[in-house]
Parts: C-alpha cells; structure tokens; sequence
C-alpha cells in the first residue's frame, strides 16, 4: 500500500468523533464537578426554608423568590450593582485606553517596561491595594492631608460609592489593558499613515479608523471589567463600610451574618444571570462589529 492511500485511511468511520470526546471528556468533568453541580446545589438550595434559627429545612418552598420580586431593596440593589459596575467599566475604559494605545505603539525594550509596569499590580493581592487605597482616601489620608495643607476642605472619599469606584477602577485596569491590547492586533500603523497623507486630521483618524478597528478588545475589556465588577466583594466591603449595598456584599452578609443560605443561593443565581446576559450582548456587540 503506498504511503498516499495509508494517511487517506486514518481508520474507522466515527473514530473522529470519538477521538474527539476523549478529548473533551476531562474538561467537561472538571467543569460539571466545579461549575454544574455547585450551581445546581445553588438552584436547589434557594428553594429550601429557613428556620428563625438559621437552620434550613429541605422543605421546598417559592417564599425566598417572591420575597426576591416583592422587596423593592432587592430590586433597587440589582439596578444599583450594575449601574455601580457599568460606570466602574467606563472609567477604567477611559483611563486604560490610551495607556493600551501607547503600550501597544511601543517597542523594544521600552515596551517591555511599560508591560511589566501594566501586569506588576496583578502580582500584589487586591486585599493589599484596597487597604493601599484606604490609607489615600481616608479622612486623615494622603489626599484630605494634602487638601488640608492648601488650605481646602476634606472631602469624604472612603465609605460611599466614590471610594468603591475609585478603588475598583484601579485594581481593574490591569485587566481592561490585556484585554485591549489583545483586541488591537486588527490595529494597522499604515493604515493610520495612509489617513494622515491624505489630510485626514487626527481626531478624525481616531474616529474613524483607530476607533473602529479596537471595538473587539473594548468589547472584550468591557466584558471582563463588568463581571468583575459586579462579583467583587473585598473592596466594595472595605472601601464601602458596610454602607454600600451591592450584590457581592448582599451574598456575604445574608450567608454568613443572617445565615440565610436559600436567599444568598438565589442572589447568587440572579448573579449567573447578570454574567449570562452581559455575555450575549458581548456576543450580539462582537458580531455587529466583526
């Protein structure tokens, strides 16, 4: 048999599909064991009822959803988490979209400093950088000290939505900077020289080449910042002081400070909800601009 008829008969029909699902068989079960069932326990356990002790009772019950659709605080609380994480997106897109450009424009040894510059914060915990961010923003921290000297009232950063946006906006840009730069390889330096030669003044080369061309790695910066957002609990819970109300915070307290574990499993699943529907009009928006 020549060599040509022995790789044209690789074996059984079917073999493909089967080489394929060993393939995906260990993934998927790592997957179902530590996504699928923890959510399926999650969708069980918000239906149980809890006992004034903080016990529950595997008594299935519609009570913890319709206390979900009939308190005004819990919708209030979602609108607010993602108007909160909505516009903690768009700051940390405004400060990290000209870092990427610039990032993204450099070369050589100087690009590497500026990278190592980008991803050196993810090395540091956010516990570390949120209690960084209460020594800058506390009534007695760097910025109220240094408006105190010019002879400026305080002004009240910390233990309200400010700080949490401050705060959140930070730790987050190292992630919205990968993100862009991974979007920007469609970004073509000549293309923008072309423009320029012919007159194209440079706002309008941003608007309507430079712009264009990066909406994927902003849609996908945005994406990701979002989520993070909106799932973030240690510096909403530091930088808050217990008086901003999201959902992450709202988790904590209702599993570990009221025990109520039926009411946090549904608050964590209108989570997964927030996150499915965040990930469709990524995929609508990406679709729209590909």
């Amino acid at each position: 048999m020549s060599a040509a008829a022995t790789m044209a008969a690789p074996g059984k029909p079917g073999s493909g599909f089967g080489l394929a699902v060993a393939l995906l068989a260990p993934i998927a079960l790592v997957n179902a064991a530590g996504f699928l069932l923890p959510v399926l326990n999650l969708a069980r356990m918000s239906f149980y009822e809890v006992e004034p002790t903080g016990s529950m009772r595997e008594v299935y019950t519609l009570a913890t959803w319709a206390k979900m659709i009939t308190d005004s605080f819990y919708g209030e609380l979602l609108v607010s988490s993602i108007t909160v994480s909505l516009g903690i997106t768009l700051l940390t897109l405004l400060c990290s979209y000209p870092i990427a450009l610039y990032l993204h424009r450099s070369s050589g040894t100087w690009k590497t400093i500026l990278l190592v510059l980008v991803i050196s914060p993810l090395l540091t915990s956010a516990v570390v950088r949120t209690y960084g961010w209460i020594a800058i923003l506390s009534d007695s921290g760097l910025i109220n000290n240094a408006l105190a000297s010019l002879g400026l009232g305080r002004v009240r950063l910390m233990f309200n939505q400010i700080g949490v946006v401050i705060g959140l906006t930070e730790i987050l840009m190292p992630y919205m900077i990968l993100a862009l730069l991974a979007g920007f390889g469609r970004l073509d330096p000549r293309v923008e020289e072309a423009a320029s030669t012919l007159g194209a003044a440079p706002f309008t080369v941003f608007r309507r080449i430079i712009l264009p061309l990066t909406l994927p790695g902003i849609a996908l910066g945005c994406l990701l910042c979002f989520v993070l957002a909106v799932s973030s609990f240690i510096t909403p819970k530091l930088l808050g002081g217990g008086r901003v109300f999201l959902l992450a915070t709202e988790i904590y307290d209702q599993a570990i400070v009221t025990l109520n574990w039926p009411l946090a499993a549904t608050l964590s699943l209108i989570v997964l909800g927030v996150f499915g529907g965040a990930l469709v009009l990524y995929t609508r928006a990406l679709r729209a601009i590909l």
